[in-house]
């Protein structure tokens, strides 16, 4: 296990160096990179040093870190099942509403998840005709306008009607996004999907139904493929605090 340790310490410490240089700007969570390499790093040290140890003491820190390693490997296969089972949603045609929920915006232009996530509301208006898109999204740093003003210039421009487009600017969470548009609609009570990158998907349907959501149906827009295994991860530790936050 020791050497198994080792060798994904060392992956994982690869990994952030490749996020570090390839990544787009404003990437969050790479650190966990590096907390899960020191982690398997320093539980191999441990390994090795305890498996020559013949005391009882370094029996019972032996013990603890294979413990530790296993709870660690467990949760996050776990939790990487739950996430990818989310991105394989498929959402039924004619949903009364639409969430499509923000992303960043750099100025007034969507980045690369954000415009994603367009591309793949644009794809379910054009076949839904009926189907209303709530835009769910504020301004934040470095933003001068609001993601929900971003993806109406978005889809507008692209032809869908106005009256099919109803603006959330207001919301700084995801939780906040299902909070604000069920306000302005009442669509918790509807069939309503969700719609994100897809590794969002499962935590945003649990959110929705924690907001008392009746029937959520997940949306899921493709992601940027080389971050596709940071994203994962940094959502398994997103569905642990908001767990621990009492939020699902």
């Amino acid at each position: 296990m020791g050497a198994a340790c080792a060798v994904a310490g060392i992956l994982c410490l690869l990994y952030y160096i490749l996020l570090r240089l390839l990544a787009p700007t404003g990437v969050a969570s790479v650190w966990l990179w590096l907390f899960l390499g020191g982690f398997c790093l320093i539980s191999a040290l441990i390994l090795r040093i305890t498996g020559r140890s013949h005391s009882a003491a370094g029996h019972s820190v032996r013990v603890i870190t294979i413990l530790l390693v296993l709870v660690m490997a467990g949760a996050l296969g776990c939790g990487a099942a739950a996430v990818i089972h989310g991105m394989r949603q498929e959402a039924p045609p004619d949903l009364e509403y639409v969430v499509v929920l923000g992303a960043q915006v750099r100025g007034k232009t969507p980045s690369r998840s954000l415009s994603l996530r367009l591309a793949c509301a644009l794809e379910y208006a054009q076949e839904n005709e009926h189907t209303r898109l709530i835009l769910s999204g504020g301004q934040g740093r470095g933003e001068d306008i609001s993601e929900a003003t971003c993806m109406y210039n978005y889809l507008s421009t692209h032809g869908i009607s106005a009256d099919r487009l109803i603006m959330e600017p207001n919301s700084t969470t995801t939780k906040e996004n299902l909070q604000f548009s069920d306000v302005l609609t009442g669509c918790s009570k509807c069939a309503t999907g969700i719609l994100s990158n897809d590794f969002h998907i499962f935590r945003a349907l649990a959110l929705a139904r924690a907001q008392g959501y009746t029937e959520p149906y997940g949306i899921p827009a493709p992601s940027y493929s080389l971050m596709q295994v940071h994203f994962i991860v940094r959502e398994i530790f997103a569905l642990a605090a908001e767990k621990l936050a009492g939020d699902i």
